[in-house]
């Protein structure tokens, strides 16, 4: 290879870095500039460090470019001189960090008036970004230097490449001590505080999202830290301010008081909801009373009294029992939409996202099996409502998955934490959903009207898959599960005939349901082979045990041949190389297989391989015989005859399961009849036929020997075996 003697070609940009009058926007338009950087040229990197070239590159990340120029050319020059920038090469970040006057035309894209070029953002982000990754003590010392970084951050939180960078922050420094120190540093700023009063209806819903946004993965992050580093001497100070019950009711308060928003609703909502979800155990999942769920995940839970170190924040929750009827109002009386057309009709009102979100909230809420927060709950009568949205809103999948796996979980829940075992107290969740919201009957008529609706032609109901799962959580919890003795009490106490209805349902519709639902992975009951049809012809024999024996082992010795074919008779490219000459090229070492096995003439299976050839060998007369054996002696000794023969006999040895490697002779003084026709196989006296493995030893020999034919002398018909 021609790397081997470093016989490369030098690239284009060395040429042009010789010239001595070089521009820097010249070289950014070549097309390998930034590949020849990765790969450190030096040249390359000599020209680029230049403080004046340094400079043009850093401004044109930062500065917004002219109008009057060329319009394919307005952002190329800032995208390639980033993507320069942030290649991650050693001699570039030690430029950038050590010169603090490019690190403070940097800081003044944040200094900028007005709205931030989202591209340009994106730009200075992702330079701002490398170097905390790769200088990071320099860069965090000269941000903190900065009194008014935290207020530029605020200022235009609603440009995501802004958020982004806020981010890198808490992610991208390694150290554990330095990292704790950005956290204070953050903390003292009050970055929690001022991302909450970002969340109010006199911003704009850019910045509602991403302080939402920003809160959120604080949360996550902070979590995530706390599990990796168990042993920090100090506990994150940026989770703490946000676990606050004060902080919540500073969120709420914009949430609810004065002017209401939706966007300051829903983006309120998700960070209550990062709150609410249980912090991630040291093991994935947890296994309680034969039930298995993942606990990543607001709406995957289990009875909470088994997840004691993974419990909801305290705070959130005490801070949301005042204003959970201010939520329980919005799904009674949703914000105005307006109606939309529907494939299937007008839907008026829509549910729309708030509300959507509020039912994620609720049953989150549900689903953290506080005493008093569940007490409430159960007071506005919130599951019913729930239930009413999910039957009033047939075809809202959304909607349907989250009551659905609310439903499934408070079946589920165990008691109340503060319940003694001694004294086990009734779930008074299950007990609701059985008697005030009369889940049975439910399920049961919107059942049967889905029923009735498809079999007048119209469509099946959009709930219908998430009724299945909800009515299967109700069987298996009452066959198994903490609430097992309760749910089947309830039960009982339904009316006679409603109680006939649901067995009914659950051995009948349901059970039939189910079984329609289960799809079996792997189904080899109605395979077929193509290769059994050839088999076929052998099916009207009937083989004795031995004989179906040795065709197993003939079929085993046929895939050792096929596997390793080509390994073991040993073919190579100089032996294809004159096909064009010789067609039969390939088989030049296949025609000296030999045999040496023994023939047993008194084999008792001879009779059974001569029914088999008179039936299937076809008789040829002897005038034809005749004519075929001229014409084979006139051609004989060519080459194609002998090409001929040797394929058959390969074909032939392959057929019957010939190991490889053995070799065939063939008397020079037979000959074969040109018109191919089979022949019974015969022997000359003293002579021992080649026997192929897998057949008794009379029938192999006389499978494969070639019948001899005298010269001048017609070939006989077929003999019988043992004749000789």
């Amino acid at each position: 290879m021609f790397w081997k003697f470093d016989l490369h070609t030098s690239s284009h940009l060395d040429t042009l870095l010789e010239r001595e009058d070089l521009s820097l926007p010249e070289l950014l338009d070549e097309e390998d500039v930034l590949q020849e950087c990765k790969v450190v040229n030096r040249k390359l990197l000599d020209f680029l460090l230049q403080p004046p070239h340094l400079q043009a590159m850093v401004a044109w990340v930062t500065q917004e470019p002219p109008d009057s120029g060329e319009e394919r050319l307005r952002y190329k020059y800032p995208s390639v001189a980033c993507e320069i920038l942030t290649s991650d090469v050693p001699q570039i970040n030690d430029a950038l960090g050590a010169d603090e006057s490019l690190l403070n035309r940097l800081y003044g894209f944040l200094q900028s008036t007005g709205s931030l070029n989202p591209l340009l953002a994106s730009f200075f982000s992702k330079v701002m970004g490398i170097l905390i990754n790769r200088k990071t003590d320099q860069l965090v010392s000269f941000l903190r230097k900065k009194d008014d970084f935290v207020d530029l951050l605020l200022q235009h939180i609603g440009t995501s490449a802004i958020m982004d960078l806020l981010l890198r922050l808490l992610t991208c420094v390694e150290r554990p001590q330095l990292r704790q120190d950005v956290v204070n540093w953050l903390n003292e700023e009050k970055i929690v505080q001022r991302l909450i009063e970002q969340i109010h209806p006199s911003k704009d819903e850019n910045q509602h999202s991403n302080a939402s946004q920003s809160l959120c993965d604080i949360i996550r992050l902070s979590r995530e830290q706390m599990i990796q580093v168990q042993d920090s001497p100090e506990p994150d100070q940026l989770l703490a301010t946000l676990e606050k019950q004060e902080t919540i009711e500073q969120l709420l308060s914009n949430m609810f008081e004065g002017e209401q928003s939706q966007s300051v609703i829903v983006s309120g909502i998700q960070v209550l909801l990062t709150l609410l979800e249980p912090r991630r155990p040291r093991s994935e999942s947890v296994t309680v009373n034969s039930f298995f769920s993942s606990v990543d995940g607001q709406l995957e839970l289990l009875a909470q009294g088994a997840l004691e170190s993974t419990v909801s924040s305290v705070g959130a929750l005490h801070a949301l029992r005042p204003r959970l009827s201010c939520f329980h109002q919005l799904l009674l009386e949703p914000p105005k939409l307006e109606p939309l057309q529907m494939t299937w009709g007008m839907l008026a009102p829509p549910l729309g996202n708030t509300r959507l979100h509020v039912v994620k909230l609720l049953a989150s809420a549900l689903s953290a099996n506080d005493a008093a927060l569940t007490h409430e709950l159960l007071a506005l009568d919130v599951p019913n409502t729930m239930l009413d949205l999910f039957f009033h809103y047939v075809f809202n999948n959304f909607l349907h998955a989250q009551v659905e796996g609310c439903v499934s979980t408070m079946l589920s829940l165990g008691p109340p934490p503060d319940s003694s075992p001694e004294t086990p107290i009734q779930n008074p969740v299950v007990k609701h959903l059985l008697q005030q919201c009369r889940l049975v009957e439910r399920i049961l008529t919107s059942w049967e009207e889905n029923d009735r609706v498809q079999c007048a032609g119209g469509p099946r109901k959009g709930y219908m898959g998430h009724l299945t799962r909800v009515a299967g959580a109700l069987v298996q919890n009452t066959e198994k599960g903490p609430n097992a003795e309760q749910l089947r009490q309830l039960l009982k106490e339904l009316p006679s005939e409603q109680q006939e209805q649901w067995e009914a349902f659950v051995s009948g519709p349901l059970a039939e349901t189910n079984k329609k639902n289960m799809v079996d992975l792997v189904n080899t009951h109605h395979l077929h082979s193509s290769s059994d049809d050839e088999d076929d012809r052998l099916k009207e024999f009937n083989f004795p045990e031995e004989a179906v024996l040795q065709q197993a082992f003939m079929d085993f010795q046929m895939q050792r041949m096929t596997s390793a074919f080509i390994d073991h008779f040993g073919f190579n490219d100089e032996e294809f190389g004159e096909q064009e000459e010789s067609v039969n090229a390939p088989f030049d070492k296949t025609a000296n297989i030999t045999f040496s096995l023994n023939a047993d003439d008194e084999n008792p299976n001879a009779n059974l391989l001569e029914i088999c050839y008179k039936d299937r060998i076809q008789q040829f007369d002897d005038d034809e015989e005749e004519e075929d054996e001229e014409e084979a002696q006139g051609s004989g000794e060519s080459d194609g005859e002998d090409g001929a023969w040797q394929g058959s006999q390969l074909a032939r040895g392959a057929r019957l399961g010939q190991p490889p490697g053995v070799r065939a002779t063939r008397d020079p003084s037979t000959s074969v009849p040109a018109s191919g026709a089979h022949q019974p196989p015969q022997t000359t006296e003293g002579e021992k036929s080649p026997e192929p493995l897998g057949l008794p030893q009379s029938q192999s020999a006389q499978a494969l020997t070639p019948p001899p034919i005298p010269n001048g002398s017609a070939p006989e018909g077929p003999a019988s075996p043992g004749s000789q």
